[in-house]
């Protein structure tokens, strides 16, 4: 039942949406402290290409999760740059993009209290990174104040995508970036895209990545269900699984049958 209720909820009212969302990732935040879980985002393999990133030994572990962000980075400007991901979770992420691309500053995001202070705790030796907690649909910073936004498996959680998208573009210097992956129903692709439209940015850079996500999760299985079985209460496996797009989960399923897709894109303000 709980399973049933999570996949659901991307499509109950906005409002109904965000606190559910929030309370889930509260809940998710609580879970697993100390298991050195630091990425909850369903990965990426290129499918075209042998090439990877050149990652330090300690990284190695988490090279699939760390692949999604690395394709998410690599389509905007990042060095020396002032860098906003909302949506940080337990910030291996924001970690990663401080140690790998070098901004001036990287700042992590995120409305669950609980997965900031883990990240502050886990994170605390990374000199150009810092947690805060903000609402993603009314970010806590003046207008123009970064260069770069970043937002991975995120915004399928707010109650409002066009909210989000303004407070991006408020937050974004003139001439900034934003980079966007995260999965969407099929026949939520069309409502996607004309909030996209809405905004004065100018795409240059748009995929579907379904196919390497499902790459992903292929490699990932097991290392998820061990970590679920080993951290999360029986009664609340189910609804992990599918959280976490374990094989014959319904997310992984519908990114099997096409009712679900992935998408990349990348955009600049004008």
């Amino acid at each position: 039942m709980v399973a049933k209720i999570f996949i659901s909820l991307v499509r109950i009212s906005p409002r109904f949406q965000r606190a559910m969302w929030k309370w889930w990732y509260q809940r998710l935040a609580k879970r697993a402290t100390d298991s050195g879980w630091t990425f909850m985002n369903y990965g990426y393999i290129s499918l075209n290409d042998n090439s990877s990133i050149d990652l330090k030994p300690e990284d190695e572990s988490n090279r699939l999760f760390i692949q999604l962000y690395d394709y998410a980075s690599s389509q905007i400007p990042l060095e020396n740059k002032k860098v906003l991901e909302v949506g940080s979770g337990r910030g291996g992420g924001a970690s990663f993009i401080s140690r790998y691309y070098h901004p001036k500053l990287m700042t992590g995001l995120d409305y669950s209290r609980s997965a900031i202070e883990l990240s502050n705790k886990i994170h605390n030796n990374v000199s150009n990174l810092k947690f805060v907690k903000g609402d993603a649909e009314n970010l806590p910073f003046d207008d123009n104040t970064f260069d770069a936004v970043i937002n991975v498996e995120s915004s399928h959680c707010y109650g409002n995508m066009k909210s989000f998208l303004s407070e991006v573009y408020r937050v974004l210097n003139k001439g900034g970036h934003f980079s966007w992956v995260d999965l969407r129903g099929k026949d939520m692709i069309k409502g996607t895209e004309s909030v996209f439209e809405e905004l004065d940015l100018k795409c240059i850079h748009e995929k579907t990545i379904t196919s390497e996500v499902i790459g992903a999760l292929d490699g990932i299985h097991e290392r998820k269900m061990e970590m679920i079985k080993l951290h999360v209460p029986k009664f609340l496996q189910p609804a992990f699984k599918d959280f976490s797009g374990v094989k014959n989960s319904k997310i992984y399923n519908a990114f099997n049958d096409g009712t679900a897709v992935y998408l990349a894109k990348a955009f600049q303000k004008s």
